[in-house]
């Protein structure tokens, strides 16, 4: 019986203090198995990005701009993680859905394990779309490591 080998290592944050641990996890087997590291954090689309200039509904502009500066900040506390580590790393910001978007890239880039905490920012949001984790767990064909 053989294991798989860990090549390409796909770390998915939110930038949470819940996904610190499986940051550090997917590090350390990288690490320990001379791997690449992929950190990537999705920004989930709002239907109304798309509204025309002039529309009350572009008031989503602004929210959606501090999502993608916190998800730069996130994938580059994971870069940095892996500096200290002497872990090759390349960070990705992605839009959509978050699920659907980390196993989309998993999957087309041909990564060997996903990486991700089980809890990511919490709210109501997080009531209201259901757990990403649980999400990419049921449908990605890539195997998927889920840390507490």
């Amino acid at each position: 019986m053989t294991g798989n080998e860990y090549k390409k290592i796909l770390i998915a944050t939110d930038g949470s203090e819940n996904a610190d641990s499986a940051v550090l996890s997917g590090i350390d087997i990288a690490k320990k198995l001379d791997a690449k590291v992929y950190a990537v954090c999705v920004v989930p689309t709002h239907p109304s990005s798309s509204m025309p200039i002039g529309s009350r509904m572009m008031q989503w502009e602004v929210p959606f701009k501090v999502m993608m500066e916190e998800a730069k900040k996130a994938v580059e506390q994971v870069a940095d993680a892996c500096s200290s580590s002497d872990v090759e790393v390349e960070t990705l910001v992605l839009e959509g859905h978050p699920a659907e978007e980390i196993i989309k890239y998993a999957e087309e880039n041909k990564m060997d394990l996903i990486v991700m905490g089980s809890l990511g920012k919490t709210g109501l949001t997080r009531l209201l779309l259901g757990s990403v984790a649980e999400e990419v767990l049921r449908h990605s064909k890539v195997d998927v490591m889920v840390s507490r």
